[in-house]
């Protein structure tokens, strides 16, 4: 099948699969997986998103952790794919390799940093797309290109073989087209639900309030009778006091991570990623240290808030997918007001699922679903009791 979309940074020859031998059926039995150049696959260099990362890579010498697991699962790899730069971005624009085509919306952005995952699975070329989710990576993809994308529970998958961005936000993260096919996943990755009381949902007006009006309209729509708690959700400070802790935070974290290579080989990156690394360098101790506070402080608040259990509901995006012809100086202000929304996850480390819910402007919008940590399984039930699953 040829490559429609820009996708691919290597398509395999041949599936890499693994026989299963004669045992029960195996969950992903058969289903195509798109790999995001982040993760380690044997005997291909992992770039990262960067001709300079991938110049100073050697071939891997074995898969990443979850790659294993998915052959394991009797699933089918079919190629690499491309992303944003050291997965640093959430537009899916990469200066030095292009922009993966979004299918559902050609001539809007696809979303990255898993943007080649994203693209892979909405044109039908994968079944599985295999993506990180630092700030959004995955949940932003997902609602731009009208698919399930599931960011894990921090701790639930292995980093091994992964290239980091920020530790302890970072998660691998999956794509599909239909919830059948996530429920195949979830299922061979999460734990079962823990058995109780019907779970009860809140829509945060503090949340919903970050979407643009087309969006909420939409998305409420889908929810007409609804019987939720309204109550904000966000400590005082609101979403600009979040955002700016998720921000210093995890910077700080990319640039302990990234500082000295970056010092040293001097990549060449493009317009966004260029500045926000610089930023990152210029994180001081104070400002880290707040910013530690309040994510603390905030997990604590998110554990308490979600025990019983409790499934919140809010936009994945303030917005459609942006045109591809939207200039730089516009692009930012989308990121960081996505990012208000995507960090209440990040920083808390909690499960959260992106489903497609509609469409604005002729474009895909999608709906979040995020409950407590380990409790990965219960969002995909919760959008099939809402009907949207």
């Amino acid at each position: 099948m040829l490559d429609t979309c820009s996708a691919f940074v290597t398509r395999f020859d041949e599936p890499i699969r693994r026989s299963g031998g004669t045992e029960a059926p195996r969950l992903l039995e058969g289903l195509t997986v798109a790999v995001k150049d982040n993760f380690d696959v044997a005997g291909h260099i992992t770039g990262a998103g960067s001709p300079e990362y991938a110049a100073e890579r050697q071939p891997a010498a074995a898969h990443a952790q979850e790659v294993e697991a998915l052959l394991d699962q009797g699933a089918h790899l079919v190629g690499k794919t491309h992303m944003d730069e050291l997965a640093f971005s959430l537009m899916g624009l990469n200066a030095r390799y292009g922009v993966p085509v979004n299918p559902a919306a050609p001539d809007r952005v696809p979303g990255g940093s898993s943007s080649g995952s994203a693209s892979a699975v909405a044109a039908g070329l994968a079944d599985i797309g295999l993506g990180t989710d630092t700030g959004g990576s995955v949940r932003l993809p997902a609602s731009f290109c009208g698919l399930y994308g599931w960011r894990a529970s921090h701790g639930l998958l292995s980093p091994q073989g992964l290239v980091a961005l920020a530790r302890s936000y970072d998660v691998p993260g999956f794509f599909t087209r239909d919830a059948h096919t996530m429920d195949r996943v979830m299922q061979a990755f999460a734990p079962a639900p823990t058995a109780g009381e019907a779970p009860r949902f809140w829509l945060p007006d503090d949340l919903w309030a970050l979407a643009d009006e087309p969006v909420r309209a939409q998305l409420l729509a889908r929810l007409p009778s609804l019987n939720a708690d309204r109550r904000p959700l966000l400590p005082e400070g609101g979403a600009a006091a979040c955002l700016q802790a998720f921000r210093m935070h995890q910077g700080h974290e990319i640039w302990q991570h990234f500082g000295a290579w970056i010092q040293q080989s001097r990549p060449q990156f493009g317009p966004g990623i260029r500045e926000r690394f610089d930023m990152t360098s210029r994180i001081g101790a104070a400002e880290f240290d707040a910013a530690a506070s309040y994510r603390a402080a905030f997990t604590h608040k998110m554990q308490r808030d979600l025990a019983g259990p409790v499934v919140l509901v809010y936009p994945t995006s303030p917005s459609p997918a942006p045109l591809l012809c939207t200039p730089q100086s516009e692009l930012e202000p989308l990121r960081n007001k996505a990012l208000s929304l995507l960090a209440v996850s990040g920083h808390a480390g909690l499960p959260q699922l992106s489903v497609p819910a509609g469409s604005v402007d002729g474009a895909p919008v999608g709906l979040s679903f995020t409950a407590a940590s380990l409790q990965d399984r219960l969002l995909l039930q919760a959008a099939r009791h809402l009907g949207l699953a």
